[in-house]
C-alpha cells in the first residue's frame, strides 16, 4: 500500500514569517503522525527560508514513523544528512534560488556525481532515492547509479490533469514500469492534490510512498489538519 509522507515545509514557512515558535513545527510533525501519516518530509534549503537545519536535529529523534530528507546534496546538506540518519534521503537538484524544486536530475549525464552520492548514503544505511522527471531513460539511469527508489516529479501531471488525465499521466506510467523493471522502489511528488492523487495511485498502484505538503497545508486551512490528513489517505487508499 502506498505511504503518505507530509512535507512540512509550509508550516515552518508560516512560522517564519513571524518568528517565534507559532505554529510549533515539532508538534506539527508528531500530529500528523498521530493522526495517521506514515512519514514527515523536510526539505531544508541553505537559505533556512522554512525548514531550518535546526529543525531536523531537532525532529529527527522525536519521529515515529519514516523520516525523509530532501535536498540538493551540497556539502552542508550531505553532513546534515550523515549526521541525523533519516530513513531515506531524496536527491533533488534544485538550485539555490529556486522557489521549489524544478526539475528532476538527469541522472545519465550526472552519472558519477550521483553514483557517489547514493553509495555514501547507502554505506551509512540510508535509503537513496533520486528526483526524476517522468522519462523512462532516467529510472534506469537512477538504477545504474545505485539508487535504492526514484521519485518521480509530478508537477507536470498535476497541471495537465484538468485538460486530459490519461494523457497527463502517460509518460509517468512508462517511467514507472521502466523503475520497476530495473528493480527500483517509487516514489512520487510535486503538486499531488486531493484532486488529482487518487488516480494516480490507481494507475500506477506500486507507487511506495507520495510525498505531500504545498496542496495539503493549504486545505488544512479549510479542513483542518486532522481532517486534512485523513482525506488524503483516503483518496490513497480507496483504489
Amino acid at each position: 500500500m502506498t505511504r503518505l509522507s507530509v512535507n512540512i515545509n509550509k508550516i515552518a514557512t508560516i512560522r517564519n514569517a513571524r518568528g517565534g515558535n507559532v505554529p510549533d513545527v515539532r508538534k506539527a510533525a508528531l500530529d500528523i503522525e498521530d493522526f495517521g501519516a506514515e512519514g514527515i518530509t523536510v526539505h531544508p534549503r541553505p537559505d533556512e527560508r522554512h525548514i531550518r537545519y535546526a529543525d531536523v536535529r531537532e525532529i529527527r529523534p522525536l519521529i515515529r514513523t519514516e523520516f525523509n530528507i530532501e535536498g540538493n546534496p551540497i556539502p552542508s546538506f550531505i553532513d546534515l544528512v550523515l549526521e541525523v540518519r533519516p530513513d531515506q534521503v531524496t536527491l533533488v537538484p534544485d538550485a539555490r534560488d529556486a522557489i521549489t524544486s524544478n526539475a528532476g536530475w538527469n541522472t545519465l549525464e550526472n552519472k558519477d556525481f550521483l553514483t557517489e552520492m547514493c553509495a555514501l548514503f547507502k554505506s551509512h544505511g540510508i535509503r537513496t532515492s533520486i528526483f526524476i522527471d517522468p522519462d523512462p531513460r532516467m529510472a534506469g539511469g537512477a538504477a545504474a547509479c545505485g539508487a535504492d527508489r526514484v521519485e518521480l516529479y509530478t508537477a507536470a501531471y498535476a497541471e495537465e490533469y484538468g485538460s486530459g488525465r490519461e494523457k497527463a499521466i502517460a509518460p509517468y506510467l512508462a517511467t514507472a514500469r521502466a523503475a520497476r523493471d530495473a528493480g527500483l522502489g517509487l516514489n512520487a511528488g510535486h503538486d499531488l492534490s486531493l484532486e488529482n492523487l487518487n488516480y494516480f495511485i490507481r494507475t500506477i498502484p506500486w507507487t511506495d510512498e507520495v510525498s505531500i505538503g504545498h496542496a495539503l497545508i493549504s486545505d488544512a486551512l479549510y479542513l483542518g489538519l486532522e481532517k486534512t490528513v485523513a482525506a488524503y489517505l483516503s483518496e490513497i487508499r480507496n483504489i
